[in-house]
Parts: C-alpha cells; sequence; structure tokens
C-alpha cells in the first residue's frame, strides 16, 4: 500500500510536469484533487503552482 510518504518530489519546484507521472501524483495529492482535475488545471492556467494552486481555491506547498 502506498502513501503520501511514498511520493516523490517533483523535479521543479515552481512549475507542474504534467506528463510526469510522479509529478502529477505529488501536485494532485499536494492539492487534494485527481490527477484528472489537476490536468484540467494545468491546461487551462498553465503549469505555474502558484497559478495553479489559486485556480483550485488552494494554498502552494
Amino acid at each position: 500500500m502506498s502513501g503520501p510518504q511514498d511520493i516523490l518530489k517533483p523535479r521543479f519546484a515552481q512549475h507542474i510536469d504534467i506528463h510526469c507521472p510522479d509529478d502529477r501524483a505529488y501536485w494532485a495529492e499536494q492539492f487534494g484533487v485527481s490527477g484528472d482535475e489537476l490536468k484540467d488545471a494545468v491546461k487551462m492556467v498553465g503549469s505555474r503552482v502558484t497559478t495553479v494552486a489559486a485556480h483550485l481555491g488552494r494554498q502552494a506547498a
């Protein structure tokens, strides 16, 4: 069984690499959304963590 501690930290602290499964899993967990919701947010507002966080109504990690 995997948990939040098993998710690898992203390669980039300020941008979400939506094509990298580890990055997608990390940021989805941080924002409390599904991978699909995260993908949709990145498509709408771009990959900057702070912008995605604001779009999702969450705080950036």
